[in-house]
């Protein structure tokens, strides 16, 4: 059985905390690696490294830190095939999604390759008699990144490639349940001319993330997860002193107006509610149709579209929709939220509870399920089910659909299908959620626009990727300078008194 590593000082390393997880191959249901997991100690002589490297590179101007991304994104585009297959075994998703979660890491990247624009500060001549003032943005030191499983290549390359472009070093603690990409892309990095030490990818538990949390030396910790572990990431990191950026769980929902096209709709529903098997943080999770015939010409158009369907493993290629959810547990709580679902007197339209694939009966496979009638005080209303599993919850009016998302804890994306402006302009002005779509059914912006939810949602002032991220992994430092003209008899200077 292959058993991974860290990535320290440019190289792989064992660990010797002896302790490790198992990396399964969620398709098959099957453990295929071991994964160490950092003690305290492991992790601060990381900490400590980085931190001896990250002066230099500091130093080192901004073109020559963004030559080394611009190396980094022809070295992704070569492995492009090796990351994808990698991280669907891993993780579960089909090769175009993981193809997709390559590629919309890689655009951040691309962005940051714009480094020494972005890094420029302000310059006012004469602000006074003989005086200039400037701004500067400076890297903060050391900053780390505590990434998830579900995009396990986008999201650490959100987090390192502004961090690095920015002059720091970057710690990287990734999810324990698909490491092996983003230890690949330490490696790609290595290979772009990446200095040693300033990229350190450190697997771990929460024995891992304690560490980070309470290290003087991390200066800044980005985390993406559930709201519940956000929340402890917050409070810890800011009690003690770091500058922290949160982002939690989501329950997105889309508003279909009786105007809408809905087939459009349907097929938007389709893609947005059920790719990479739902488990993502801008997946719709919730149709809300506005009107009663809206509501049933919708289903109709949604049931024979969910049926059509096909689930299985990556290995069968472009033949299949989405793969199976990431973990047993994962499994068990989403059959567990359907089950309660139906409980609590929701309609389980389309089942998709008993779903076995042959060949693959051990696999953590779930069939599409639709629910109607589902109401705001129920169980998988109010929960982040993050799995294939969409909901439709009927608005008699306009005013009513808009209130259920502005009404619930999250508040990360949501949309809006109409072919009515002045509604689809006041619902963009209106919602209480972080990012919006109009005629598109998950909003995340490109990566020079900045993406980041509203409410239990997200924690912290500034954003992910984008002009945000450059000022989270700063620090502006401004400069007031006079140079006095003239010397006096005897060499001493002659100031002018300020204006």
């Amino acid at each position: 059985m292959q058993e991974l590593h860290h990535f320290i000082n440019g190289q792989p390393v064992k660990g010797t905390s002896g302790r490790y997880a198992d990396v399964f191959n969620p398709a098959l249901g099957e453990v295929q690696a071991k994964v160490p997991l950092a003690s305290r100690e492991e992790l601060d002589a990381a900490i400590a490294a980085a931190a001896a490297a990250q002066p230099a590179w500091a130093a080192t101007n901004p073109q020559k830190r963004a030559r080394v991304l611009m190396e980094f994104v022809r070295l992704i585009h070569r492995d492009m095939d090796k990351l994808a297959e990698a991280l669907s075994r891993e993780h579960g998703k089909t090769l175009p999604d993981a193809k997709g979660d390559v590629q919309r890491g890689l655009e951040v990247v691309e962005f940051c390759i714009g480094a020494p624009h972005l890094l420029k500060g302000e310059f006012t001549d004469s602000a006074g008699p003989g005086i200039d003032m400037y701004s500067m943005r400076q890297p903060l030191g050391v900053v780390a990144g505590i990434t998830p499983f579900n995009f396990p290549a986008m999201i650490p390359m959100w987090k390192m490639a502004p961090a690095l472009a920015c002059g720091n070093a970057f710690i990287l603690k990734p999810s324990e349940r698909d490491p092996s990409v983003p230890l690949m892309l330490a490696e790609l990095l290595q290979e772009a001319g990446l200095p040693d030490g300033l990229l350190q990818v450190v697997n771990g538990d929460k024995e891992a993330v304690d560490a980070i949390l309470d290290n003087p030396q991390i200066q800044a910790v980005g985390f993406v997860g559930s709201t519940p572990i956000a929340e402890y990431i917050y409070a810890r990191g800011c009690a003690g002193g770091k500058r922290v950026q949160c982002f939690g769980g989501a329950k997105n929902h889309m508003i279909v107006m009786p105007d809408a096209d809905m087939d459009q709709a349907a097929d938007a529903l389709i893609g947005a509610g059920y790719g990479a098997a739902g488990e993502r943080c801008m997946a719709i999770s919730v149709a809300v149709p506005v009107g009663e015939e809206t509501a049933d010409a919708l289903i109709e158009k949604l049931i024979p579209r969910i049926e059509k369907l096909k689930v299985g493993p990556y290995t069968a290629g472009n033949d299949v929709d989405y793969g199976p959810v990431v973990t047993a547990d994962a499994k068990a709580r989403i059959l567990g939220l359907i089950d309660q679902g139906v409980k609590e007197g929701a309609e389980l339209v389309v089942d998709g509870r008993g779903f076995s694939l042959q060949g693959y009966e051990n696999g953590y496979f779930i069939g599409p399920s639709l629910f109607d009638r589902v109401t705001p005080h129920m169980e998988i209303y109010k929960q982040e089910i993050f799995g294939p599993v969409l909901s439709q919850v009927r608005a008699g009016t306009y005013e009513e659909a808009i209130g259920h998302a502005m009404d619930h804890q999250y508040g990360n994306g949501t949309a809006i299908f109409t072919r009515d402006g002045d509604t689809a302009r006041d619902f963009a002005n209106r919602i209480n959620v972080g990012m919006v779509g109009i005629n598109v059914p998950i909003p995340v912006p490109l990566a020079y626009h900045t993406f980041g939810g509203w409410k239990k949602s997200g924690f912290g002032d500034l954003n992910q990727h984008g002009p945000d991220a450059f000022r989270f992994y700063t620090r502006t430092k401004t400069v007031t300078s006079r140079w006095p003209s003239g010397l006096k008899e005897g060499g001493e200077f002659h100031f002018k008194q300020m204006d």
